[in-house]
């Protein structure tokens, strides 16, 4: 895990950061609840620290309205790749509040079917438009009899689970020892990083900082990708692959390999990333020799797998990217 508390960015500088909660945390869990042993290090040994931005409740939208915005969604265009879905449209326009709304208009009388489909009518004009969605239902008259004050019920229903979730996952973070105290990278021996079997880094802005230049990630690739032992990294974290050192043809240790990253758009898209990152990852792994396997569009879950290295793009790849290290390793 990385470190690092602050990154520079050109409009903020010593802007907070850390690493992903959710992608950390449910990585974890995931790790150990399928038996493996898990050893949580940073590179000097200072306890991680959650990125504020990470822990808005809009980041923890519980799954089951994640997945009735995505059936939503899916039905503006035949084709999938014609449906662009930014993070503004998630997280700034009520749109996942689509379940809870739905839910309303059942009790009120109507079909499944016919709530879903004043929902997806609602959802693409704002979508479309730019408009939140409660506005559109009232204004275009899809909001199935429902009064304002009950759909924005269901809006503030959203927001407030999603910020117990928040809560809980902050909590259960904090109450992981390995995550409060942590190895110190630096202090283990090229032996002693010999006998893991496999690492996992989550993101968060935090491994921009403080993995790509260090010298002890640089060992730990090198001695983990002699023996052909499992390498992963999720989100922002496979900036870490940087520090890996050339091979004795002079190219990078994994020239050639695909893989994939937080992409330049999905950071064009988040709060963070507009205030002007340093440098963007995608480009400087494409740069670097790697061969970029991105989603047809952002926000995407996907996961590559090639050879021993394991890479997810987002926070939505969290986890088939824990599931693929498992499987790696017979744990799956």
């Amino acid at each position: 895990m990385s470190g690092a508390r602050e990154i520079d960015l050109r409009e903020s500088s010593n802007h907070p950061t850390g690493y992903w909660l959710e992608e950390a945390l449910l990585s974890y869990e995931r790790f150990v609840a399928a038996g493996a042993e898990v050893v949580v290090m940073t590179p000097d040994g200072t306890a991680p620290v959650p990125d504020p931005y990470g822990l808005r409740p809009v980041f923890h939208y519980p799954a089951q309205d994640r997945d009735y915005f995505a059936s939503v969604y899916r039905t503006f265009h035949h084709d999938p790749d014609d449906i662009r879905i930014t993070l503004h449209h998630t997280t700034e326009l009520n749109l996942v509040a689509g379940r809870r709304i739905a839910q309303r208009l059942v009790a009120a009388g109507r079909t499944v079917a016919e709530a879903h489909d004043l929902i997806s009518r609602a959802a693409r004009i704002a979508w479309r438009e730019d408009r939140d969605l409660v506005g559109v239902m009232l204004a275009e008259g899809l909001d199935g009899g429902l009064p304002e004050a009950s759909l924005t019920q269901a809006v503030d229903e959203l927001n407030e689970e999603s910020q117990a979730v928040a809560d809980d996952r902050l909590a259960r973070a904090n109450a992981i020892e390995g995550f409060q105290s942590p190895v110190a990278l630096s202090s283990l021996s090229d032996d002693q990083l010999g006998e893991f079997d496999a690492m996992f880094a989550p993101g968060g802005h935090g491994p921009m900082v403080d993995l790509p230049e260090n010298p002890d990630v640089a060992r730990l690739l090198s001695v983990l990708h002699a023996k052909g032992a499992t390498i992963s990294a999720l989100c922002h974290a496979p900036a870490l692959l940087l520090a890996a050192p050339d091979r004795i043809d002079g190219q990078w240790l994994f020239e050639g390999f695909r893989l994939t990253s937080y992409t330049n758009e999905e950071e064009d898209q988040n709060e963070i990333g507009r205030l002007g990152m340093p440098w963007l990852l995608a480009s400087a792994l494409q740069n670097a020799g790697a061969i970029f396997d991105d989603a047809p569009f952002p926000w995407a879950s996907h996961v590559v797998v090639d050879r021993n290295l394991i890479t997810g793009q987002n926070p939505y790849s969290t986890e088939a990217t824990a599931d693929a290290v498992l499987k790696s390793l017979a744990l799956l």
